[in-house]
């Protein structure tokens, strides 16, 4: 018993790396010519029970709008104290939004999916506008959104 206990740490040890691996993830988000106020772009999460995970981007610096996100708003129950550090500006008409961030290997291809919400002030809100598998096999695929977002992507 005493030689198998440092053996199983020794093999802990070298295995830990492996489970905490993540792989850099571009998001990149083009918006449609719609004719409004720069839009606030939200990027966040999902397990694959339908469960939020994390915010990986919010694009528009004013909460008091964040309430017009609203797939987001219910899946993270506003929880706002994840933003810190992962907010920028709002996304101009015909403007691409281009995000890095990184992503656990563990969630890739796991049932993972990411989910982009939309809104544009003095216009309608697009929850879950974008709703894309994260898979490796599904990187550089484009999809395209229902009402601000023209195209939506990511790379690994």
């Amino acid at each position: 018993m005493k030689k198998l206990i440092p053996a199983l740490v020794i093999v802990a040890a070298l295995a830990a790396p492996r489970f905490a691996q993540a792989r850099a993830v571009t998001l990149t988000t083009t918006l449609r010519n719609f004719g409004g106020y720069s839009a606030y772009v939200v990027l966040y999460l999902m397990d694959p029970q339908g469960q939020y995970v994390r915010t990986l981007w919010m694009a528009g610096g004013r909460p008091y709008y964040y309430r017009h996100l609203g797939g987001w708003l219910r899946a993270s129950r506003g929880d706002l104290n994840g933003l810190d550090g992962i907010t920028g500006a709002s996304v101009g008409e015909g403007r691409t939004l281009t995000v890095h961030t990184d992503i656990a290997d563990a969630l890739i291809d796991a049932g993972y999916s990411i989910h982009v919400d939309a809104a544009s002030e003095g216009m309608m809100e697009s929850p879950a506008e974008i709703r894309m598998p994260l898979k490796a096999a599904d990187a550089g695929k484009v999809e395209h959104g229902r009402a601000y977002i023209a195209r939506f992507s990511y790379t690994m």
